[in-house]
């Protein structure tokens, strides 16, 4: 009896001894589980400095108007051939707000420049006096200048013909009567011929009316290329 309780408590004391010093591979962890933790705290890691990147940032696209687009203005002041070279800039203000997909870039009224592209007080060997301009830039609402490219308008005087025409008329009068009373009805042809050409001549060394753009003058201008302008 003794000796089986003997061998019973030492079998005991081994069972106890390798649970406390940890017998077997049950629980020991291999190097399998020790690299796959180490993963784990790899792609944690990863994915934290991922989300801390800041985004990229949004691209603002501008704002394009097309070709052909439609420009109405007023002009603020008078411009004339009288007054106006080649090469002057004159201001106005849009008549009819620009607005391009859905969304008015440009209300009734903002500040317009434009340039004189030609100035001819005319003549009468050249004709008419004519005066042409073109738009340069338009003010955005959000301050912006948007720089255009249009086609000219272009204003000729008035002709001067019917003026022309009782110039001639009354020179050639005068110089008939002249004519007349020098030397009879052979001396009023000879006055008369001498006369209208002193008033043709007259006529050809003088200018006729100017050309002139009125203040407050309602222009329409088309663009010839497209134009670009920031948000």
């Amino acid at each position: 009896m003794k000796s089986r309780k003997y061998n019973f408590t030492g079998h005991v004391l081994v069972g106890t001894v390798c649970l406390l010093a940890g017998c077997g591979s049950a629980i020991t962890p291999g190097p399998e589980t020790k690299t796959s933790g180490a993963s784990g705290a790899s792609v944690a890691v990863a994915e934290s400095q991922r989300d801390m990147k800041a985004p990229p940032p949004i691209q603002v696209r501008p704002y394009v108007i097309p070709e052909g687009t439609q420009i109405k203005i007023r002009t603020n002041g008078a411009l004339s051939t009288k007054r106006s070279q080649a090469g002057d800039t004159f201001t106005a203000s849009l008549d009819a707000p620009l607005v391009i997909d859905g969304e008015t870039i440009a209300k009734k009224g903002a500040d317009v420049t434009g340039k004189v592209t030609d100035s001819d007080d005319g003549g009468r060997v050249k004709g008419v006096a004519h005066i042409s301009v073109r738009l340069d830039s338009i003010k955005l609402d959000n301050g912006k200048t948007l720089r255009v490219q249009t086609g000219v308008y272009t204003k000729n005087a008035r002709t001067t013909k019917k003026k022309d025409a009782v110039k001639v008329g009354v020179a050639s009068g005068i110089g008939a009567a002249i004519g007349a009373i020098a030397g009879g009805g052979k001396g009023a042809a000879i006055g008369a011929g001498v006369g209208a050409g002193a008033g043709t001549g007259t006529v050809l060394a003088t200018h006729g009316e100017p050309a002139v753009i009125g203040s407050e003058s309602l222009l329409v201008f088309k663009l010839t290329a497209e134009a670009e302008a920031e948000r």
